[in-house]
């Protein structure tokens, strides 16, 4: 064989390999028009090497951010440097549709790519090639992942009965919250919440009933707050509410319509219907407390109060006796 056919016989495998490899090959001149155009961007993108040719690339692919691309090609013409693109950041150039069985859910390609300058015999840069690589398969299992460990620390977080914050996690919160108003002299509220007669309900209807409790208190208490405000569950049928930025006067105000919704609201588990009532008690923060300990402590008094007198009512610790009567 001629060293003639040798050399034609290694460009046609050359050219044979440009189209069949697995990734996108795309060659743009310093005006971004495309020379050329390998077989896995026609396989996606549903145009021919003939129909893109001499083509701007941003007016036939408008959903790519002209001036992010050229952020990154700019250099690359200018220094001769190659540049690098992770989906991570990104996640693709050229939107195409993610056919792939394995991670169906995700309805594009993720790409990575690399652009390097193509140059003369001269040495001069005359071309951009960038090649497009599938990391689909890679970017859904991070994504996955991610999504997994996410929602582990949630769970980790949460009172499973109740979908609250759990003690834990709530009471960390509380932590924070302290600080933040020992640092700034702000003013929060914070309230202890109790099911009154709770051991009853179980001894009347059932440990189930009970959680049954539980549950639709839990969820009028979500519906009363407010987006800055935190819930958790605090112990067996007890719940704590933190009030951001919200003085006695209005914690106030919020727990007597908790307190007045659990009263009206009948719990329904299988064919009986339970009534519940709640007692609270209401802390205000003060400059004075050592501790998020004592804030708990003020509140709890009030909780105790309330649960002693009566029970179904609202107590504000500044508002109490200096004697208090035990709790039955």
């Amino acid at each position: 064989m001629s060293d003639a056919q040798v050399e034609v016989s290694e460009i046609h495998w050359l050219m044979d390999m440009f189209q069949t490899v697995d990734v996108g090959l795309v060659v743009l001149n310093c005006d971004y028009r495309i020379q050329v155009w390998n077989g896995f961007m026609e396989s996606h993108s549903g145009l021919s090497p003939r129909q893109v040719r001499d083509r701007y690339l941003f007016d036939l692919f408008p959903e790519i951010d002209e001036d992010w691309l050229r952020r990154k090609c700019d250099p690359v013409l200018l220094l001769k440097n190659r540049a690098f693109t992770i989906w991570e950041q990104r996640p693709y150039i050229f939107k195409f549709r993610n056919y792939r069985p394995i991670t169906g859910s995700a309805e594009f390609m993720y790409q990575n790519s690399t652009i390097f300058p193509l140059t003369n015999t001269r040495g001069e840069v005359t071309n951009l090639c960038l090649i497009i690589y599938d990391v689909t398969d890679v970017a859904v299992s991070r994504l996955e992942l991610e999504s997994m460990n996410h929602r582990l620390h949630q769970l980790s977080k949460t009172d499973f009965l109740t979908q609250l914050h759990n003690r834990g996690s709530w009471e960390n919160t509380l932590v924070q919250e302290y600080k933040r108003i020992q640092r700034h002299q702000h003013v929060s509220s914070l309230l202890m919440i109790d099911i009154d007669h709770f051991k009853r309900v179980n001894d009347d209807y059932g440990h189930a009933a009970g959680d049954e409790v539980i549950r639709e208190i839990a969820k009028l208490v979500k519906k009363n707050l407010r987006e800055t405000d935190i819930a958790g569950r605090y112990g067996g049928e007890e719940f704590a509410v933190l009030l951001v930025d919200t003085p006695e006067a209005q914690a106030m105000y919020f727990a007597e319509r908790l307190r007045k919704s659990v009263e009206k609201t009948p719990i329904r588990h299988h064919e009986m219907i339970i009534q519940c009532s709640v007692s609270i008690g209401i802390a205000e923060s003060a400059r004075a407390m050592e501790n998020h300990r004592q804030w708990i402590e003020q509140a709890d008094k009030a909780l105790y109060f309330s649960k002693a007198n009566g029970r179904n009512r609202v107590t504000l610790a500044s508002s109490m006796p200096s004697e208090q009567p035990e709790t039955s």
